[in-house]
């Protein structure tokens, strides 16, 4: 770990904080007129100082290095083991630029006229509390932030929402707080082992990693720990809140909903599930293997069956979300590669798609594909940015999702066959739907509502325009990205195969590079792509058969410890 010298992390959590109190204050020193834009403003230079020192962090963090960085550790209740913690490895990173960039596009790109100081101030709060989630390592800490995101998000979706928005708001918090109710019961659980082990009562992450648990104890609280991760995410079949709640939200709240407060739930997988409980985790891998392929196939094919775009998003993310679970589970280092990048590009991608769906909104005063007919041609630069999200979204080669779609099924092949044979179909899927919904909404002859839609205005391309760029980037030059999540992820998967004894494929260590067979890297493994290099010698002496063998590992014995 290393100590920062100026407090990064603290910094980028309270940044938001202070502008949501000056976002309520400062409005009223004003004419009931200005009140709108300057609590606007207010929200939009706060979070942009927040994006700025996201930047600086992610300039000043070391390439190659697995553990984590800008540390910020302070005694905060000592007589109960609570401290302020926080700390940000490769796998972290780039989640907290993702919200930091998320947010402010959000805001600036789906300005709500009513009750604006207010709106602007839970978006400051639900920013903090998501960042706070990603960075703490002390898991009272990381408790309270998890939790908190469910405040300021209850109320943006009944405050500012549309059609059912109470009930879709009540939903949300209740699924999500009963979920964490089992969360807060595994973590004193877990605190109170490791002090009945060494006699120290803490919430450390990195001391209560060495908690020596029996498998059964791993098991029980892998599920308490899973139940909140899996509703917040959401992993199907816990997901049933996310079509109402997305669908009913106004566009800044489906953004953060979708985009940024769904990874809570997959990254909390990978920081907690698979640090404090690998031995459960490998034992229960393939049963959440099967509902993370369940949730791509079941996605895709209620997606298909929708009119509402809103909703064919929200059921779009429920499969993109078993991508990322499928890459989570098949403990390859190149798939949890793939899963921790996907878990950005879903972000980048879906973010795009509901402030596009949103401007339709605000357009058209509906979102009904059936009746969005001709929208090309009366808005072509709104169908031009749709189409690359769309296509983005399907995994076209040379877009972001293609990487770590591709990552994920190339890494779960490698250790759980069968389940990326069936994901594949996913893949398909998903172009069926997205297609059908851009052709009905898009396509044909405008009806006369249609033809009276005004094109995106220069406000709203200056905010696509970051989207479009980090979307087109991250699939074609991935590699800056992947240099800086590998390592962490290299040392996580590695440790959970210290604590079970069981063993990847060779091709699948060292996550996005093959390997030889005595340890060291080929020079072809340095693509530019950041794709695996497969070559006879990375597969081991036993099937080297000649220059051009490369046929394919058996699946491995999964050795684990009595």
């Amino acid at each position: 770990m290393s100590q920062p010298v100026f407090p990064f992390l603290t910094t980028l959590v309270f940044l938001p904080v202070g502008g949501a109190v000056a976002a309520m204050a400062a409005p009223r020193l004003v004419q009931p007129a200005h009140r709108r834009p300057v609590a606007i403003l207010v929200g939009a230079l706060a979070m942009t100082a927040t994006l700025a020192v996201a930047l600086a962090m992610a300039v000043e963090f070391r390439v190659g290095d697995s553990g984590y960085q800008f540390v910020s550790a302070h005694e905060w209740i000592p007589a109960l083991g609570i401290s302020w913690q926080l700390g940000v490895d490769g796998i972290s990173l780039f989640l907290v630029l993702m919200a930091a960039v998320l947010f402010p596009l959000a805001l600036l790109g789906a300005r709500e006229s009513e009750r604006a100081p207010s709106y602007v101030a839970w978006l400051l709060l639900l920013e903090a509390a998501c960042l706070g989630s990603f960075v703490a390592l002390d898991l009272v800490l990381f408790f309270l932030f998890f939790e908190i995101t469910l405040v300021p998000a209850y109320f943006v979706i009944a405050g500012w929402g549309t059609g059912r928005r109470a009930a879709a708001a009540t939903k949300f918090f209740l699924y999500t707080f009963l979920g964490s109710a089992f969360l807060l019961v595994g973590i004193v659980a877990v605190a109170v082992i490791h002090d009945q082990q060494t006699g120290r009562f803490t919430f450390d992450l990195l001391a209560l990693e060495h908690t020596r648990l029996g498998l059964s104890t791993q098991v029980l609280l892998f599920l308490a720990f899973t139940a909140a991760f899996a509703v917040k995410a959401p992993i199907f079949p816990f997901h049933t809140w996310s079509p109402d709640a997305y669908g009913s939200s106004p566009t800044g709240g489906a953004v953060a909903l979708a985009a940024v407060m769904a990874k809570l739930g997959t990254y909390g997988v990978i920081r907690f599930d698979l640090t404090l409980f690998p031995r459960a985790v490998v034992d229960a891998a393939p049963v959440l293997l099967s509902l993370g392929v369940a949730g791509i196939l079941y996605g895709a094919i209620v997606a298909a069956v929708q009119r509402d775009l809103k909703r064919i998003l929200a059921y779009s993310s429920l499969a993109h979300i078993g991508f990322i679970v499928l890459g989570l589970f098949a403990l390859s280092t190149e798939a949890v590669t793939g899963g921790v990048l996907q878990m950005v590009n879903h972000g980048l991608v879906t973010a795009a798609l509901f402030l596009l769906v949103g401007w339709v909104w605000e357009r058209r005063g509906t979102v009904d594909a059936g009746r969005l007919r001709g929208l090309q041609r009366s808005a072509p630069v709104l169908a031009g940015f749709f189409t690359l999200a769309m296509m983005a979204s399907i995994g076209l080669p040379g877009l972001n999702s293609f990487v770590g779609e591709f990552l994920v099924l190339s890494g779960t092949f490698l250790t759980h066959r069968w389940w990326a044979v069936v994901a594949t179909f996913g893949v398909v899927l998903a172009a069926v739907y997205l297609l059908w919904a851009f052709q009905r909404a898009f396509h044909h002859r405008p009806t006369p509502e249609t033809s009276q839609t005004k094109d995106l205005r220069w406000g709203e391309i200056a905010v696509m325009v970051p989207l479009a760029g980090l979307i087109v980037f991250l699939g074609v030059y991935p590699k800056p990205v992947l240099d800086r999540i590998t390592p962490s992820v290299e040392a996580l998967v590695h440790q959970v195969d210290q604590a079970t004894g069981r063993h990847q494929p060779a091709v699948a260590n060292g996550g996005v590079a093959a390997v030889t067979a005595a340890g060291r890297r080929t020079p072809a493994a340095a693509s530019t792509a950041g794709v695996p290099v497969v070559t006879a010698a990375a597969l081991g002496p036993a099937r080297a058969g000649g220059p051009l063998d490369l046929a394919l590992p058996p699946f491995p014995e999964q050795r684990r410890l009595p």
